[in-house]
């Protein structure tokens, strides 16, 4: 399972409409597998869609939300008081790695952990550099990772990651392992190799050194993405094994824009939590696009079912999709959620799309039912209605014109808040100034941009 952080929808070569992004190997691997078109994290920003992931359940039921703390952004310009978040997946949550665990398998984390002070505590077997923190303070050696020695000066973190693994799995490929490979990359701190960031500084798509050097990233990420399907075929593994290619949440737009998607990472618009998805199992998936709308909550359930393991004592909010994968058989229909009643401060302004200015995202639940996707926001209990299957951008708010569609969806909503015991923020912020706000944002917006 290959979860690529910060990767956004439309930053891999098969989904990508600008030309910039080289990714022959996940290409190939989208090519033989199942290409989802409609695949959603748990959650727009990295910790709360892992801690979906890795305990199948929505984010009300573990309490991780964010990054702590969830009172970001300046303090006079947050109506409300925020929920508080939780940092660390609570142990007696039972992980998807525990899971494994319990049916036989050997588990290994390679990468970012996110959920806890070391991924060993939480059904792994073996973690390499995976820690609490979110990113390293440099992609070349010296990393000064825990569980990460340091490698030769100047070596690349994802390629030395990608040798661990490779090396754990000629150690362990006489019996069923789970390798979890949550790559660092393509978060930031921006770096790459400077020969292959070199050539996209001169491509007539790409806008800026940033953006060159997060295309050099994906690249670079690709790359060892091959190495790992060849490893997998020259250890004679790649007919028995399952891949699973994935993002955490949408890309930073700031960087690099998603469009058609609005917004990005941190946001609950499509740019924010549509992710890429790709299921490839040589004989055993048949190679197709699928654009039903599925959620990395399902990975829990689906793989349980594979591997035989009894989580009928667990509750889990995905639902099983091994029959989709496998038979094409299509799922119920069902809606999907999403719930941030905190705060994240914007990254840019001006490029985030977000709803407001300041904040990449306000207090706020989200829904996908169908085609339609409804935002309700608590600082002013407003509601924004889009048909996904006209406007996959989320331009044009149809609320106030569907008021049937948004008081059935509302009602639906609040339902299933209350059967999660999400918890929706009401207290007003003492501190918050709407004169300020107002100066504040037209500040931000007359701001010159950066080059």
């Amino acid at each position: 399972m290959i979860v690529v952080d910060d990767l956004g929808w439309a930053d891999v070569g098969y989904n990508d409409h600008t030309g910039v992004f080289q990714t022959p190997n996940i290409d190939a691997l989208a090519a033989k597998g199942i290409a989802f078109t409609d695949a959603y994290a748990g959650a727009a920003n990295c910790a709360p869609s892992r801690a979906v992931l890795m305990s199948g359940q929505y984010s009300p039921r573990h309490g991780v939300y964010t990054v702590s703390p969830s009172a970001r952004g300046n303090d006079k310009t947050r109506k409300l008081i925020p929920e508080p978040n939780t940092d660390i997946l609570a142990d007696e949550i039972v992980t998807l790695a525990e899971t494994f665990k319990s049916a036989g398998y050997t588990t290994g984390s390679f990468g970012k952990w996110h959920l806890g002070e070391d991924a060993k505590t939480q059904g792994f077997d073996h973690n390499v550099a995976g820690h609490l923190k979110g990113h390293p303070k440099s992609y070349f050696s010296p990393y000064d990772l825990p569980f990460l020695e340091n490698g030769p000066e100047g070596e690349y973190l994802p390629n030395r990651i990608t040798s661990e693994l490779l090396s754990w799995i000629g150690k362990v490929k006489s019996q069923p392992f789970f390798a979890y490979v949550p790559y660092y990359t393509v978060h930031t701190p921006l770096q790459a190799i400077d020969s292959v960031k070199q050539k996209y500084l001169s491509h007539p798509r790409v806008r800026n050194e940033r953006h060159a050097t997060y295309a050099a990233m994906v690249e670079l990420m690709d790359i060892n993405i091959g190495r790992i399907v060849r490893h997998l075929d020259q250890q004679a593994l790649l007919q028995n094994t399952l891949v699973i290619f994935t993002s955490d949440n949408g890309g930073i737009r700031s960087i690099a824009y998603q469009d058609p998607l609005r917004g990005g990472k941190g946001g609950y618009y499509e740019g924010g939590t549509r992710v890429p998805l790709v299921v490839s199992w040589p004989k055993q998936v048949m190679p197709r696009i699928d654009n039903t709308p599925v959620i990395n909550a399902d990975f829990y359930p689906t793989l349980a079912n594979l591997i035989g393991a009894d989580v009928s004592n667990q509750v889990l909010d995905g639902v099983d999709l091994s029959g989709l994968w496998f038979e094409q058989q299509a799922i119920a229909e069902r809606n999907l959620y999403w719930h941030f009643p905190i705060y994240l401060q914007a990254y840019n302004p001006k490029a985030d799309q977000s709803k407001d200015p300041l904040f990449r995202t306000r207090p706020g639940s989200t829904m996908r039912q169908g085609k339609w996707k409804l935002h309700h926001y608590f600082e002013d209990d407003s509601y924004e209605l889009y048909d996904l299957e006209n406007d996959l951008g989320e331009h044009v708010n149809l609320a106030g014109h569907l008021p049937d569609v948004v008081t059935r969806l509302k009602a639906e909503l609040q339902q299933w808040r209350e059967a999660v015991d999400a918890p929706v923020p009401t207290q007003l912020n003492p501190k918050y100034d709407a004169e300020f706000t107002a100066k504040l944002t037209a500040q931000k917006l007359l701001k010159p941009s950066r080059k």
